[in-house]
């Protein structure tokens, strides 16, 4: 489906050190981001949390921001503040939305590019903001919970989880190559380790839509809690060790009314 994501904004960084300053800063790499391309990257606490999750796309001199709307300010803000001495600007583009497919009319796009965390997702444009751009929100967000990927600001919100959680080491969304970042320590110290107890699952029921944060029950153990629920389908951020013992026991897990199927993610299964 085409149309504007209404639940997202943009943001714009720009200047002779916006590269090297996102470099140091941001999970995931973007020394060699060409236009025409996307980056999908997250800005963590000091002790690993997932502050925000967002896409950059190179543009000249710079970078446009594609990040949930509710927080793009805060974004700006906590951008602003690390800059220090850097030489760039970073500035909301209220004028920009963000859509998905291909507009039939309007200003040309400032850029366009393919969901980089996978192909099955919809491709994304930059483009001017239009009064009578469709909405594609609701699609957009059934297709990510098909798939299995969570985002900031609808399934989790700043400081709640780990990005391995969240499943984006598995969504190019760290790089455990490219150098130093915020909260590189802990992230690495996980993956080494192997210290990954909980995932994010696809829950499939039948019936009302559970609410978020309702809990995963297996008997009188909870194994986990919804993310996001939409027809048929839930995000279920989920304890792989709990999961595992409840259903080697024969355990029937249930969300509110609803009995939950559980798997995992494809792209998880090759990660």
């Amino acid at each position: 489906m085409d149309g504007i994501l209404t639940s997202r904004a943009v943001a714009r960084i720009t200047g002779a050190d916006s590269r090297a300053f996102l470099q140091g800063l941001v999970t995931s790499d973007v020394l060699h981001a060409e236009p025409g391309s996307a980056v999908f990257t997250t800005l963590l606490t000091p002790q690993g949390k997932v502050l925000f999750d967002f896409f950059l796309a190179p543009v000249e001199n710079g970078f446009l921001i594609d990040c949930r709307a509710s927080a793009i300010e805060a974004l700006v803000k906590r951008l602003t503040l690390y800059k220090l001495r850097a030489r760039l600007t970073v500035e909301l583009m209220p004028g920009l939305g963000v859509y998905l497919g291909k507009r039939d009319s309007g200003a040309p796009a400032e850029t366009s590019y393919g969901d980089p965390r996978l192909a099955e997702l919809p491709s994304r444009m930059i483009a001017p903001r239009t009064d009578d751009a469709p909405s594609a929100d609701d699609y957009y967000a059934e297709r990510r919970r098909k798939l299995g990927v969570a985002e900031f600001g609808e399934d989790f919100d700043g400081e709640e989880v780990f990005l391995l959680d969240v499943n984006y080491d598995a969504l190019n969304g760290v790089s455990y190559q490219k150098g130093c970042f915020v909260g590189q320590e802990v992230t690495s110290r996980m993956k080494r380790k192997g210290e990954i107890r909980k995932r994010t699952l696809i829950a499939a029921y039948s019936g009302a839509p559970p609410e978020k944060s309702t809990p995963l029950l297996a008997g009188e153990t909870e194994i986990g809690r919804i993310l996001s629920a939409g027809a048929g389908t839930a995000l279920a951020l989920v304890r792989i060790d709990r999961m595992r013992e409840a259903l080697d026991a024969g355990a029937t897990v249930i969300a509110g009314q609803a009995v939950a199927h559980l798997s995992f993610p494809p792209y998880l299964k090759t990660a």
